[in-house]
């Protein structure tokens, strides 16, 4: 059986990923942002199955669908972290967290719609926040 590697101290990660955040910023003049990777993403869908509306929404114009280094990005971080999981033994597929089957219970469509509620919300600051 293979022997299961301790997770990474979070405050070890946390201050490696400040210090990486700062030294990207330093050298490309970028900061980290994933939002505006999402509204592409809405943008190419929507290109995709409403083409003839496209033209018509100015702020998917804006932000029109491309592959750039924010997806990119995401696309990293998603691989990064599933590769980690894998070397780390710590991958699980597990549809409700403890925290929430503890206070809640199991049922998936009520943490479904409070999931994507908190991430409409989200999505929203950051827009209006122009990150």
């Amino acid at each position: 059986m293979r022997q299961r590697i301790r997770p990474m101290n979070p405050y070890i990660a946390g201050s490696l990923a400040g210090v990486l955040s700062v030294v990207s910023t330093w050298l490309t003049g970028k900061y980290f942002g994933a939002s505006t990777s999402f509204v592409r993403s809405t943008g190419f869908v929507e290109k995709v199955f409403a083409s003839e509306h496209f033209p018509k929404v100015a702020y998917l114009v804006k932000y029109a669908p491309k592959i750039d280094w924010q997806l990119m990005f995401i696309v990293g971080i998603f691989l990064g972290a599933l590769m980690s999981s894998f070397i780390s033994g710590t991958f699980r597929i597990q549809l409700t967290p403890d925290s929430w089957e503890d206070r809640f219970g199991v049922r998936i469509f009520p943490r479904a719609v409070t999931a994507f509620i908190g991430g409409v919300i989200a999505m929203f600051g950051a827009r209006l926040a122009d990150g």
